[in-house]
């Protein structure tokens, strides 16, 4: 089958997943043809059945703004057209899903079919789709879809209960390479960051306000006077990198935190780790959690969005109260510890992430989805 994918090529779990997602289909004898702004941030390279189209966006006087929307409907087209696409499927509502359906429309002008599969991750349903300006964009780009997915079934019911969708939202959940994500033998790279055996606790994101990553040096700063000994790494970088730098000046702990900003192998740095701490006050999913449980790092997170349905409390990590910053301290320093406890979880969470989450239990759904949609038997109707 020929697919195209269209995604957000930035550090982000959409761009992640549907990254991932393409490799894994062309790996299983599937064409595969990227169509995005940039190469995603996965892709490290295109080869054999693997192709990169990048959308260009012209620059004119008459615009304020790039009409990066078109450009991306007239690519779908062009690619479409000449490759012979048997599917798209697109990642994020916003803007993919309506460029995909004005493609769409477009070809069967011409006699030519392209079904559209459109994947919900999250703020494109749960924030920003629901602003008045955009909301009935995203209504009309779900509704005009052939197949609908959500990551988690707690984004489903958000889509749902927001948006008047005529459509089958189906969940399939993120999933990861449980072969690549595994705890390494990085002893000498946690000896050079902590030469004196601390304990490591690892936060990956975006950095965006909705991840409170200053609520992660706060909990960090308790442990510390705590006396636990212990350092903190923070991957990633985004807007809120500066204040939670600042935050940790403030606090006095700069020096025991490292921030390493976009890393890619992220497992090896997760292979050093003794939690994973994640207080995020949204997650529709949870992805970078879900690198951790493959890695045997339990997790501390907040109880909201789709993390209940990833981190089972009290066996592979604990969850919290959204904000309960002492929550978060507490079981964070229970980890640190209680070794035969955080044995007994480490392994829990592999065991969680390889039965549940492994990309080939996953990948298949979607293989059997797409097959659906061209078939015409993915059923309407919520």
């Amino acid at each position: 089958m020929k697919v195209g994918i269209t995604c957000y090529p930035t550090y982000g779990g959409s761009g992640v997943v549907a990254t991932e997602l393409g490799k894994a289909l062309a790996e299983r004898d599937h064409e595969i043809h990227f169509i995005a702004s940039d190469l995603p941030f996965r892709l490290s390279h295109v080869a054999g059945n693997i192709f990169f189209h990048e959308v260009n966006v012209q620059s004119y006087p008459l615009f304020d703004y790039p009409p990066y929307t078109l450009s991306l409907t007239s690519k779908m087209v062009d690619i479409a057209k000449h490759v012979g696409l048997d599917l798209l499927h697109v990642h994020y509502a916003l803007p993919h899903a309506s460029s995909a359906v004005m493609a769409q429309q477009i070809l069967s002008s011409e006699d030519l079919d392209l079904p559209i599969v459109t994947t919900l991750h999250g703020t494109d349903i749960t924030l920003i789709g629901r602003d008045p300006s955009f909301a009935p964009v995203v209504t009309w780009s779900i509704n005009e879809s052939d197949g609908v997915t959500a990551v988690s079934d707690y984004l489903r019911q958000e889509t749902y209960d927001h948006f008047e969708v005529s459509e089958d939202v189906e969940v399939i959940p993120n999933f990861i390479d449980t072969d690549r994500f595994v705890r390494q033998d990085k002893e000498h790279f946690k000896q050079a960051l902590c030469p004196n055996g601390e304990k490591v606790i690892v936060h990956v994101s975006n950095f965006r306000p909705v991840k409170n990553t200053d609520q992660v040096v706060e909990v960090f700063h308790r442990l510390q006077n705590g006396t636990s000994n212990v350092k903190l790494l923070l991957v990633g970088d985004g807007p809120d990198r500066v204040p939670t730098e600042r935050k940790a000046r403030e606090l006095g702990v700069y020096d025991d935190i490292r921030f390493l900003g976009k890393q890619d192998p992220i497992e090896e740095i997760l292979s050093i780790a003794d939690v994973f701490l994640m207080p995020s006050g949204s997650e529709t999913f949870g992805l970078a959690a879900l690198e951790a449980m493959a890695c045997e790092v339990p997790v501390v997170a907040s109880d909201v969005g789709g993390l209940p349905e990833l981190v089972v409390h009290g066996e592979t990590g604990f969850l919290c109260q959204l904000d309960d910053v002492d929550a978060f301290t507490e079981h964070t320093r229970t980890l640190l510890h209680d070794e035969d406890q955080h044995a007994e979880m480490a392994a829990a969470a592999r065991k969680r992430a390889v039965e549940t989450f492994d990309i080939d239990r996953v990948v298949p759904l979607y293989e059997d989805y797409y097959e659906r949609v061209r078939s015409g038997t993915v059923h309407t109707g919520a």
